[in-house]
């Protein structure tokens, strides 16, 4: 069974940040310049929130408020929902679902090791499915080892 461990040692551990006093503007510049569709947002060393493509779209495009003068403090979302290391794939991606987000940050024991999205989940499981059709293959065609 993978865990979300092991997708983050395949996908590694960084974490991009921004303050809740930074502008949206700054943090989109962020996002756009790692190519991230979310950033954690820290304070004192603290997780406050999380600010994504989806609050960019609905707070402030929607919002019609003006990103180089909105702080990403006024329009992140403040519920953060985290799993830990040993957390099945499957269970990570129904985690996303239920709570209808496309990021989770993966801590234990009040440490921040890594964040991973739900195209690191789709990549598991399309990987994870075209090993099952070889493996099938192979059996049926008289090549699986046995």
């Amino acid at each position: 069974m993978d865990t979300v461990d092991h997708i983050l040692k395949e996908k590694g551990s960084t974490v991009h940040k921004t303050a809740p006093g930074d502008t949206v503007l700054a943090a989109v510049e962020r996002m756009c310049a790692q190519k991230v569709g979310a950033l954690l947002v820290c304070d004192a060393g603290q997780t406050v929130g999380m600010f994504t493509e989806r609050d960019l779209m609905t707070s402030v495009i929607l919002g019609r408020k003006d990103p180089a003068a909105t702080k990403v403090g006024e329009v992140m979302s403040r519920e953060v929902v985290y799993v830990e290391p040993g957390t099945s794939a499957s269970e990570a991606m129904a985690v996303m679902t239920e709570r209808r987000c496309r990021h989770l940050p993966v801590a234990s024991e009040g440490r921040l090791l890594g964040l991973i999205s739900i195209g690191d989940l789709v990549r598991w499981a399309s990987r994870n499915q075209e090993f099952e059709i070889r493996m099938l293959t192979e059996y049926i065609c008289g090549k699986y080892p046995g």
